[in-house]
């Protein structure tokens, strides 16, 4: 065999040392691209593995080297400088937040202990025993829901001597408010139960439906289903469209997308891909706006339509459609995206090389800008931009030289992290041109949480409509949570009172309908107790 090959190097044209050069050449590069895709699909092994048995949480905990000094790590502005005073070293016990507390406006049912008349004597004297003091416990009861039939009755009167002396005799009615649902026995409060159980709570309506059962009620998936998208086309769009045009009038947007397959999209087969965006306000305006928008692809022509009136700093991934949006709207890019691949690269590694790791540094270069931003968090806007000029500018342009001397493989993780660092420079350092601006994109990704959970239980949607509704609902509900309003309750008043506008004890305009309206009444609002953790709803914990 080694006879063969040497003697068809012979007979080429190539001298045999030049062709013995090109051979080892070539192998080398063989060799060389063989090693790249292998520690590629170790990487993408290490990655699947550990997103699988280990926990998902990014919280950094590698013993790192000191790229800044104690002094910047600890540093706080918005604690003022105290004298001096030498104190002796102590330990202070950590706080504990008390998250469990019974509200102290429940109404409260006593049942009260006695002993018996017979045995109230004395077992040593038997003389009478008298009451010493009391012992005291409290339980928390829970009533499941229970369904009842509201039934109108409406008094029609007439005139007696009309209906004996004229032709034409005068009718009155009672006032009665006008339903929901013509035609239907469902009420607000049940529309907004099965919404709120729906969208807040992830509990699809084949579950709902079970329940419903159980309780000897029968009431179909299909009902609810026609209930609610009837609901949302009469009385919730006029609203959402509202809510939208008051969206655009802000000048910092957050926007984010999300996959939603939808059965019966004209045009498309049940297993493609359609989308649903999400659209919100920044955490310095007085009322929070979200809003969800049912598409049935991601062209970056969504976005534009939805944006039309819109004109200012808009918060987003990296995604190419939103760079294609008007010059009047400027693209600010999401830093944590960019820790989340250079955090990959780094959990990827065996554990005794992760510490001193270019990933690793590259980690803590962005935890120092999240550190910052923290500082920075109480501060007026105004102030914010000075210190972003002052500290997290210098740091940002140190980190961007530090990427662009990095050396690594494409097909690495670290290497696509340093490309997406590269390619989205101009869009991660935005943040620093207003101190309205944040570091990145979570608020956004919060938002979109709900409907993300949802999906994991409901899986789809069966027609675009029922994809439509579903997006107002979601927007109403999102925004009521972010506006410390109680869904079910803010949505039963909306539906009270939007077939009744106008009305003698009713709203007169859409406009108070929204949340931030004067109109809205105190038990629509989520109670507050003090002394209590802020309420967390599933989408905001941990995984």
């Amino acid at each position: 065999m080694r006879v063969l090959w040497y003697n068809s190097l012979m007979k080429t044209k190539e001298n045999p040392t030049e062709n013995f050069i090109r051979i080892i050449k070539e192998l080398k590069e063989e060799n060389e691209q063989l090693k790249q895709q292998n520690q590629w699909l170790m990487e993408q092994f290490r990655l699947s593995k550990h997103k699988k048995y280990c926990a998902s949480s990014e919280h950094n905990t590698v013993d790192q080297m000191c790229l800044f000094n104690e002094a910047e790590a600890t540093s706080d502005l918005t604690i003022s400088q105290p004298g001096f005073t030498e104190v002796k070293a102590y330990h202070r016990k950590k706080s504990r937040l008390i998250t469990d507390k019974l509200p102290d406006d429940l109404p409260i049912e006593v049942i009260e202990h006695e002993l018996p008349k017979t045995e109230r004597f004395c077992p040593e004297c038997s003389s009478e025993l008298h009451e010493m003091g009391k012992e005291t416990r409290e339980e928390i009861k829970i009533i499941p829901a229970k369904a009842v039939i509201i039934r109108h009755v409406r008094y029609v009167y007439s005139c007696r001597k009309c209906e004996s002396t004229s032709d034409h005799v005068p009718i009155n009615k009672a006032d009665m408010p006008e339903p929901v649902i013509k035609g239907g026995f469902a009420s607000p409060d049940t529309i907004a139960h099965i919404a709120s159980q729906k969208f807040m709570m992830a509990s699809p309506l084949y579950r709902q439906e079970q329940e419903w059962k159980q309780n000897g009620i029968m009431l179909s998936r299909q009902t609810m289903s026609n209930w609610l998208i009837k609901a949302s086309e009469d009385w919730l769009e006029p609203i959402y469209l509202v809510m939208k045009h008051r969206l655009c009038k802000h000048d910092v947007l957050h926007a984010d997308e999300s996959a939603i397959q939808v059965l019966k999209e004209p045009g498309k087969t049940p297993q493609s891909k359609s989308y649903m965006w999400l659209f919100r306000t920044s955490g310095e305006a007085k009322h929070q706006i979200v809003i969800y928008e049912y598409q049935p692809d991601r062209k970056h022509i969504h976005p534009q339509k939805f944006l039309k009136d819109f004109s200012g700093y808009i918060h987003a991934d990296g995604y190419d459609g939103y760079h294609k949006l008007p010059e009047n709207i400027m693209v600010v890019g999401c830093l944590a995206h960019l820790r989340r691949k250079l955090f990959d690269a780094l959990k990827i590694l065996p554990k005794d090389k992760q510490s001193g790791s270019n990933a690793a540094k590259g980690v803590e270069y962005c935890d120092k800008l999240f550190h910052l931003e923290k500082q920075f968090a109480s501060l007026s806007p105004e102030n914010r931009h000075k210190e972003h000029e002052r500290q997290s500018k210098p740091l940002i342009n140190e980190f961007f030289s530090w990427m662009e001397q990095l050396n690594a493989l494409p097909n690495t993780l670290l290497g696509k992290a340093a490309y997406y660092a590269k390619s989205q420079r101009k869009y991660l350092e935005r943040y620093l041109l207003d101190g309205r601006l944040e570091i990145s994109n979570n608020r956004a990704e919060r938002s979109i949480k709900p409907f993300v959970i949802g999906r994991k239980n409901w899986l789809f949607s069966n027609t675009p409509n029922g994809a439509k509704a579903s997006a107002i609902y979601y927007s109403l509900i999102v925004t009521a949570i972010e506006n410390s309003l109680n869904p079910f309750e803010y949505l039963s008043w909306i539906l009270t009172n939007a077939p009744n506008l106008g009305k003698s004890g009713y709203v007169t305009k859409i406009e108070d309908l929204l949340p931030g309206s004067d109109k809205i009444p105190s038990n629509v609002f989520i109670p507050k107790p003090k002394g209590t953790a802020p309420e967390k709803y599933a989408w905001e914990e941990d995984k």
